[in-house]
């Protein structure tokens, strides 16, 4: 892999030498001092704007983009995933990492990020693995008026529910400040486009790491944001760019 920008960064690895986690992990490290919240959202598109193939993201995937995404994770105190994407990717449990356990000890971090699903009607799965056997409890952020028995049903399962809305819906400005107030600053969402949609328009994202995949693959499938467009669309900066075997692995932040 080979750093495009910065240009003048010297700490970099050879070109087209394999980076290290250290190496990635210092790459991707949050900004700011500890306990300073900061959101960033990563995704993956291919070349013609798809977040997915037949409903699922790996197809445009690869596994540098892999290495990323558990780094990525390894360096969160929380995972914000909608529910939707929960169903579709089958998503289970952030697992310890054994090459970060040191890092995380020492930013006061525990084994692994918690996973807080954003879900208004709590249609979930309370038998799946992501509620009955993670490392740190999973989370879900609800609304006010969530379904009682579903309310039950998940606690009963061992998750925590946050309300971060008074109606149905989920108030995105809310997710973070609960998020933020349980002491987890360092906030990651893996989406889905729903989801990240809503942050984009409440204007809570502070960071996109984007993989842009050298693949084609027309057809419908949605883009990695969805939702009603921005009256004034909102200006990021590009703050760095890898690259390796075509794939562009880039971080915008806020301007």
């Amino acid at each position: 892999m080979r750093r495009l920008l910065p240009v003048t960064d010297q700490t970099a690895p050879a070109v087209d030498a394999e980076w290290s986690l250290d190496e990635l992990a210092q790459a991707y490290a949050y900004p700011g001092p500890p306990g300073t919240p900061w959101l960033r959202a990563n995704m993956v598109s291919s070349l013609d704007g798809a977040a997915q193939h037949e409903g699922r993201s790996q197809p445009i995937s690869s596994d540098t983009d892999m290495r990323i995404f558990g780094t990525l994770r390894a360096l969160a105190d929380v995972v914000i995933v909608g529910a939707e994407t929960v169903r579709l990717e089958g998503y289970r449990p952030a697992r310890a990492r054994e090459t970060f356990a040191e890092r995380r000890a020492a930013a006061g971090q525990g084994p692994a990020p918690a996973i807080a699903v954003v879900s208004a009607s709590l249609d979930l799965d309370f038998s799946a693995p992501l509620f009955t056997s993670p490392l740190v409890p999973t989370l879900l952020l609800t609304g006010a008026a969530a379904p009682p028995d579903r309310v039950r049903e998940a606690e009963a399962a061992g998750a925590r529910v946050i309300v971060a809305g008074d109606g149905t819906g989920v108030e995105p400005e809310r997710v973070v400040a609960a998020l933020t107030g349980l002491g987890l600053t360092r906030l990651l969402t893996e989406g889905g486009p729903r989801l990240l949609g809503q942050l984009v328009e409440a204007r809570v994202l502070d960071e996109l790491c984007l993989t842009v995949s050298p693949l084609l693959t027309a057809g419908n499938a949605q883009r990695i944001t969805g939702g009603p467009s921005l009256a004034v669309p909102e200006r990021f900066s590009l703050a760095s760019v890898l690259e390796e075997d075509g794939f562009l692995f880039t971080r915008y932040t806020r301007t």
